[in-house]
């Protein structure tokens, strides 16, 4: 049987946990950890910025600004929003899965 890979979304105590301890390593550390997904500055040629680009990505837990849940904004996630949407190297995840979901539909996350 194979692992189902997450998502991030209703992550376990565990994975938080996981998470944050990633976060609170030395960026060497956080770079050789199996996590870790190696940016491509080739993909990043968007960016108009005058601080450094990414070397990796790793896994980073958030709180929704919304309703509070705690989810996993994941490293494959982030090289996709910067190298393929082209999304700013400043944004971040601020709201979950749910309620984003809700704002498409017009609604309240109910």
């Amino acid at each position: 049987m194979t692992k189902k890979p997450t998502t991030g979304r209703d992550p376990s105590a565990k994975e938080l946990r996981e998470a944050d301890r990633i976060g609170q390593l030395h960026p060497l550390q956080q770079k050789e950890h199996p996590s870790a997904v190696a940016a491509d500055h080739s993909r990043l040629d968007h960016v108009n910025t005058y601080g450094s680009l990414p070397e990796y990505y790793i896994d980073q837990p958030f709180i929704c600004r919304n309703c509070g849940k705690r989810e996993i904004w994941k490293a494959r996630d982030q090289k996709w929003y910067y190298e393929e949407a082209k999304g700013h190297i400043d944004a971040f995840a601020v709201e979950c899965h749910a309620c984003r979901k809700a704002k498409k539909r017009g609604g309240p996350n109910r």
